[in-house]
């Protein structure tokens, strides 16, 4: 099997702190004859430093070029307009791209011609295994946040999740009980608010009605949820439909319809967001008001806890990444031939959108045929 370059550059997005892999894969990738290209500091944030890796066996490099020049690149994040100017025709790209929801990230790959692969839309018989670490860690994150910016202090309305003796708890809705909307609802029930979930599917939510992750469950139709929502002292967003935007759940109307001081998580947003009002911001600016309601609408909300994500993302990313680097070594990458345990994670190759999700979003480029 011929060597393969790996490239880790140090993430650019504003407040991220993580990296793809940690020392420990970067050793096995290198046990697995690779060599690993890793930036200076690219660890730092999530609490490895650059003589871990260089212990693993990494070449340390202080040029984000050299890093890019790599033939596979792994990064957390989609690429920043800065670093698209490294793209090109033979290399082949893995990270989170959310690209139905980044127009400007999708034309870039397709005129270089990149090949690029996305963690979140890659498939196996568990669902979406690389996502699936991080909607953890993003709807762990919503309860905790979603609590804090009820705070008056935040511009909340000061309700306490789980009320006081003689007062009523807080009440939440989480819509879409995917992972993160899972765990959301866990943390919101561990805090003692009333958690209603929303979710099309009816199997999901009777599952969760009888396991006790919610208090109450409601089938997503528009009506129904607006009622819920207009009562809510908190909604976190977490509808997925994995490769597409992210489906309106809930509307401008019914974000008016809120109490001031409410607050809502969109989970989505990397997605376009399944709140009308939503609008992307970073760490650095986490919130805003509109319709006197708070909105959280971060794109990186894992990046807030870099050690934790890091290593649970790194583990899953791992095994998927020297697969990746086999096929590329050995010309399968982007044809039929390629692995199986990389189905639904192409979607972008020679210059076509490779995913049918991404294809539907923007049919003004063309589409490739392959898996």
């Amino acid at each position: 099997m011929a060597t393969v370059t790996i490239g880790l550059p140090k993430e650019t997005k504003q407040g991220e702190r993580r990296v793809a892999l940690t020392p420990s894969a970067v050793a096995l990738a290198i046990q697995h004859g690779h060599r690993v290209l890793v930036q200076v500091d690219a660890g730092r944030g999530a609490g490895f430093d650059d003589t871990a890796y260089d212990t693993a066996g990494a070449k340390l490099v202080d040029d984000p070029a050299e890093v890019w020049g790599a033939d596979v690149v792994v990064k957390v994040k989609e690429p920043q307009p800065a670093e698209q100017e490294h793209f090109r025709s033979d290399l082949t790209l893995f990270a989170y791209l959310h690209l139905a929801a980044e127009p400007d990230l999708t034309d870039a790959l397709v005129a270089s011609g990149t090949r690029a692969y996305a963690f979140e839309t890659l498939t196996d018989r568990h669902g979406l295994p690389l996502l699936a670490p991080m909607s953890e860690i993003a709807g762990r994150a919503a309860a905790i946040v979603g609590a804090a910016q009820l705070s008056s202090a935040s511009g909340g309305s000061g309700t306490l999740m789980g009320g006081a003796a003689g007062v009523p708890p807080a009440k939440a809705v989480v819509i879409g009980l995917g992972v993160a909307g899972t765990m959301a609802a866990r943390g919101l029930r561990g805090l003692d608010a009333h958690v209603t979930g929303v979710d099309i599917d009816l199997q999901r939510l009777y599952e969760h009605h009888l396991d006790g992750t919610v208090d109450a469950t409601q089938i997503s139709e528009p009506e129904l949820v607006g009622g819920h929502v207009r009562e809510a002292d908190l909604v976190i967003g977490a509808a997925l439909v994995p490769g597409a935007r992210a489906p309106v759940v809930v509307s401008e109307e019914q974000v008016a319809s809120m109490r001031p001081g409410s607050v809502i998580v969109d989970l989505a947003i990397d997605q376009g967001g399944c709140v009308a009002t939503a609008r992307p911001t970073s760490l650095a600016g986490p919130t805003y008001v509109e319709h006197e309601v708070v909105h959280y609408c971060v794109t990186n909300v894992p990046g807030q806890f870099p050690r934790t994500a890091s290593a649970a993302l790194s583990a899953a990313v791992a095994p998927r990444l020297l697969q990746l680097a086999d096929d590329v070594a050995a010309g399968r990458a982007g044809t039929d031939d390629e692995s199986p345990r990389l189905a639904g994670a192409l979607n972008v190759a020679s210059g076509a959108l490779a995913h049918p999700a991404v294809a539907d979003a923007f049919p003004q480029h063309p589409r490739s045929d392959t898996p």
